[in-house]
């Protein structure tokens, strides 16, 4: 059995294209939880509080209860639930997986597999990663969910992770003359570009190209913010700053409050500015909230 194409290719809801991490959360989470103590079951009541926060932050805009994902994660074969009355999830309610005394843990043929070969664990994090989440991201969801990961895991790589282009950065910085699209910076040292970052639109992981027009030459603050949604792309090349930021600094207001319907800088003529159908992805996808007035 593969179980690192097993979980790229999780069941997920969809509708409209609608990002729904919630089982690759849950997963990563369980992963994590299984490096620490590869014989312990996580029980609803408590991992509720950490997933809720996990897809209130690296979710979508809209709400959802990690009573989901603890529930339908058993219909992909990666994922066991048990109550106080045997095996089996009472449902998706949160009150019955509260009052059963629901725990979950990953299912035994897969803890079996990790015990045989550990490198397993690090390629099945980083192919959810990989298809889930952009790579600005993943470092800090590492963190966020308590995963060490090594700086490569050895063993041979998924077919479910597509091949990024390596000239998208060089293109992408090219096209913006190498400087923030949202606020110039344009730091060197000597020749070489520091701190500046070629920026998805639409993210790699959700079939997002690798070309300029789904591209921006971004500072590492701005790109961060961006794949976070705190920062969007507005019609006619505005920026769009989330209502929900909270900064109170005068580097935050600097930084980010004060971008708000600025027009983005570049790219230079002949180059054609990120498509609609990008921006607009992002805007319904990743964007948080409504844009602050300009």
């Amino acid at each position: 059995m593969d179980w690192v194409e097993r979980a790229a290719r999780l069941r997920q809801w969809t509708r409209s294209g609608v990002r729904a991490p919630h089982k690759p959360l849950l997963l990563l989470y369980a992963l994590s939880r299984f490096q620490q103590d590869s014989g312990g079951a996580l029980r609803y009541s408590l991992v509720e509080e950490d997933l809720g926060r996990l897809l209130a932050e690296y979710g979508p805009g809209n709400r959802t209860t990690p009573a989901y994902p603890f529930h339908h994660l058993m219909s992909d074969g990666v994922w066991e639930v048990r109550t106080e009355r045997g095996p089996g999830s009472p449902g998706s309610r949160v009150g019955e997986l509260r009052a059963t005394g629901a725990t979950g843990r990953l299912a035994p043929e897969l803890r079996a597999a990790l015990r045989r070969e550990p490198s397993l664990l690090g390629r099945m994090a980083r192919v959810l990663l990989d298809l889930h989440f952009p790579p600005s991201l993943h470092s800090e969801l590492c963190e966020a969910v308590g995963l060490a990961l090594e700086e490569a895991e050895t063993g041979p790589v998924s077919a479910a992770r597509r091949q990024r282009d390596r000239r998208m950065r060089e293109l992408v910085l090219t096209a913006y003359e190498y400087q923030c699209a949202f606020c110039g910076y344009d730091g060197r040292i000597g020749a070489v570009p520091v701190g500046l970052e070629a920026a998805h639109v639409r993210w790699w992981a959700f079939d997002g190209p690798d070309d300029v027009e789904n591209g921006l030459c971004l500072c590492s603050l701005h790109h961060k913010l961006f794949d976070k949604g705190v920062l969007g792309l507005g019609e006619s090349h505005r920026i769009l700053v989330s209502q929900s930021f909270v900064g109170r600094s005068a580097a935050a207001r600097e930084h980010v409050v004060a971008l708000a319907g600025r027009p983005v800088i570049g790219p230079q003529p002949g180059v054609r500015p990120v498509a609609a159908d990008h921006r607009s992805w992002h805007t319904r996808q990743v964007f948080h909230g409504s844009p602050r007035p300009a």
